[in-house]
């Protein structure tokens, strides 16, 4: 695709992941619309692009949708149909993208209740916390796992992530000022970043359980996403990573507390997996971008 999103969307030839390789499930967080977009570029053309990348290496991706962002966009109905005509799932990120603690369980519940229309009918029941925040007391938490229990859902856990929302900002103010060295420094950085969180991620699960877990990627729905999920994708192949749906990730027994929306107890993380046993947990390798960069 022509652009900001287009002629670095290739990428280099991958070798197939190993038939035991460890898994790693695509989460794409905030659909129809998240983060600035480059000039010349709209909400289409990004979601396009990511789809396109998708289908050319077969790996599947769970969406998540947030029905307040761009609610008032007209491309936005024809970004979640396209997603939905190339046979990835969408799940409930929430209407209004709300974080928990910001007020009542109630309110939150019927945050959820209002994003349902944004879900396709059919869809198998996801849900992720907006922010992963899922209640800083207890009776919040357990108030709205008992209400997403009663809705049928699943919690979309996450067991790797980068950050990859901070590149997006600063990317489209770099394309707006055609300053393509710095550019090309943020798509390095942005996959340094995705390498090093697969590395973290595999040593914090073999060190904690002594073995991978199938992991689960956290990842939203931005234009230097989109414009490097090509060469992500190969990039994950090479270190020998096998694409799997959420649902297969989220069979393996470390998921239970996410699947179980009954068991008194935050979603798995191997933060605290791994704090719980007295095991240091790795920092990023890789700095997010300056947020004075291309101002």
């Amino acid at each position: 695709m022509a652009g900001a999103l287009g002629g670095c969307t290739t990428p280099a030839a991958s070798t197939p992941a190993a038939p035991d390789g460890p898994m790693i499930a695509i989460t794409i967080d905030d659909l129809p619309a998240h983060g600035p977009l480059p000039p010349g570029t709209d909400r289409r053309q990004v979601i396009d692009t990511i789809i396109a990348a998708l289908r050319a290496a077969n790996v599947p991706a769970q969406g998540f949708v947030n029905g307040g962002f761009g609610a008032d966009h007209p491309q936005s109905p024809g970004v979640l149909a396209a997603w939905h005509a190339a046979g990835l799932p969408l799940g409930n990120h929430s209407f209004s993208h709300g974080n928990i603690d910001a007020g009542t369980p109630a309110a939150f519940l019927a945050d959820i209740d209002r994003n349902e229309p944004f879900v396709p009918a059919g869809s198998a029941r996801w849900f992720r916390y907006p922010f992963l925040a899922e209640g800083a007391t207890a009776a919040t938490r357990d108030t709205v796992r008992a209400g997403l229990k009663a809705r049928g859902y699943r919690v979309a856990a996450v067991t790797m992530g980068f950050a990859d929302y901070a590149w997006n900002p600063p990317f489209a103010r770099c394309m707006a000022k055609g300053d393509m060295a710095a550019v090309a420094s943020l798509e390095d950085t942005y996959l340094a970043a995705a390498r090093d969180a697969a590395i973290r991620a595999r040593t914090l699960s073999r060190a904690t359980l002594g073995r991978d877990v199938p992991y689960v990627l956290l990842m939203h729905a931005g234009a230097l996403d989109a414009r490097v999920m090509a060469r992500m994708i190969a990039l994950y192949r090479d270190m020998g990573f096998r694409f799997v749906d959420l649902a297969t990730a989220q069979a393996d027994p470390f998921y239970v507390t996410a699947n179980d929306l009954g068991l008194a107890d935050l979603s798995p993380s191997l933060e605290r997996a791994a704090a719980a046993r007295g095991i240091a947990v790795p920092k990023p390798a890789v700095a997010e971008p300056a947020a004075s960069l291309c101002s």
